[in-house]
């Protein structure tokens, strides 16, 4: 069976946080209800496709997933188990504000079998937390924690941010030392992002932000602090105790398949990607096209069809030997793979998803480089060549020359990795392998 990862998007939130650009806005009454009930239909529907596939983890994001009362996050996880196979170790993940969980749903959590919980802190510094609009201080993160640990949970990630306004090195440094005296069991550091839209980005001459050389002095403490305490960098804004990686990051970056449900949620399966509508109508007309039983039996058809080219027609030997070219031959499966791709991509289009994209060869070559180079483990080479039927050096030879020149990447046998240096500057790096 294939693997697969499943998103949850909980767009519910009890305040927008002034930097925030995700597809999040304050719960009114009734809404988590008819929300969550929508998205059992579309779960429920979408399942049937996916026979093959073993559900290896689960990530409730959004806006704030913990809003929702238990019994709603319980029948998302029941609807779930009924419709897909899920591995016996799953990984399942719940984001949460501190102050948005109490003892009793924190205990429920661990019931339904959510073991990884997220925890949005992004600064100790109470004024920092205020100027960008949180809605809880130090102190409710402690409570939060605290309650986590005691309720049983032994898998819980920090999210922390850097270049707030009014930030210095010290009061940074000050987050990192309380964060690390917790002893969590996985870090995410990123650097704030003034993104347009936001009321942060429309208001930020009233704010005095960090200069750039600040900002790159936060950045660099970031990797050298959580290092020193023993925090294992494995992707370039996440940071993990030993054997405590994210498996559901993981997966994006290593482009496994994975399918998102909800309003605006992504998804990516079989080297094509498409998203649901951003907007609650256009998402419930969705699903109900989902439901129609003209829209299912076509989508059936396509993904019957995919599977059939993918694996070869026929009985016997001769079905023995189709399998055996597609796997031993990556041309005729990639080439099988296309035309699966184009039909399953249209039957996407016709329940009325967004932004539909069937990759071609030389999209899925750039997305294996610059995602998989963002893990510090970097990409391996003769997976490319076993995937792509391409040397990885005949596509981009010269990047890879230039930039191990530069210091900036390094090869240990098949593996090409970034160097610290590397890793500084990633995004001139990964702009270099874009066909």
């Amino acid at each position: 069976m294939r693997d697969l990862s499943i998103y949850i998007h909980i767009p519910f939130c009890v305040r927008k946080c002034l930097y925030c650009d995700f597809l999040s806005a304050p719960v009114c009454d009734g809404q988590i209800e008819n929300y969550v009930n929508l998205m059992l239909r579309e779960i429920k529907e979408q399942s049937v496709f996916y026979g093959d596939h073993r559900v290896i983890s689960i990530f409730l994001g959004g806006g704030t997933p913990s809003l929702l009362p238990t019994r709603e996050t319980g029948r998302i996880l029941e609807q779930i188990r009924n419709g897909f196979a899920v591995a016996e170790d799953v990984e399942i993940t719940i984001e949460c504000n501190p102050g948005t969980v109490t003892a009793e749903k924190l205990e429920n959590y661990i019931t339904c079998g959510i073991n990884r919980l997220s925890i949005g802190l992004q600064s100790t510094d109470d004024e920092e937390l205020a100027r960008i609009g949180r809605i809880h201080g130090y102190s409710d993160f402690r409570r939060t924690y605290t309650m986590a640990r005691e309720a049983g949970f032994h898998n819980i990630n920090i999210d922390l941010m850097a270049g707030l306004p009014g930030q210095s090195i010290a009061s940074y440094r000050k987050t990192l030392e309380r964060v690390v005296a917790h002893s969590p069991e996985h870090i995410s550091a990123y650097s704030l992002i003034l993104e347009e839209g936001t009321l942060l980005y429309v208001n930020r001459k009233a704010y005095t932000f960090p200069d750039e050389e600040t900002d790159r002095e936060m950045y660099e403490l970031t990797g050298r602090f959580l290092g020193e305490a023993g925090f294992h960098r494995y992707e370039i804004s996440n940071y993990a105790a030993e054997g405590r990686e994210c498996r559901h990051n993981k997966v994006y970056w290593r482009r496994g398949d994975y399918v998102g449900f909800g309003l605006g949620a992504s998804s990516m399966v079989g080297n094509v990607r498409w998203k649901n509508p951003d907007e609650h109508a256009e998402y419930a007309a969705c699903v109900e096209k989902m439901e129609s039983d003209g829209q299912r039996e076509a989508a059936r058809i396509s993904m019957r069809q995919g599977a059939q080219g993918t694996q070869g027609t026929g009985t016997g030997a001769d079905r023995a030997v189709r399998i055996a070219e597609a796997e031993t031959n990556p041309a005729m499966r990639m080439k099988k793979e296309g035309a699966w791709n184009r039909m399953f991509a249209e039957s996407l289009r016709n329940t009325g998803r967004c932004e539909v994209q069937p990759l071609t060869p030389q999209e899925q070559m750039e997305e294996f480089m610059f995602l998989g180079l963002r893990l510090t483990e970097g990409v391996d080479l003769e997976e490319f060549w076993q995937y792509f039927g391409k040397n990885a050096d005949e596509i981009y030879g010269k990047q890879m020359r230039t930039f191990v020149e530069q210091g900036l990447m390094e090869r240990e046998g098949p593996r090409l990795k970034l160097t610290p240096r590397g890793i500084d500057v990633s995004n001139a790096v990964f702009a270099g392998f874009l066909l």
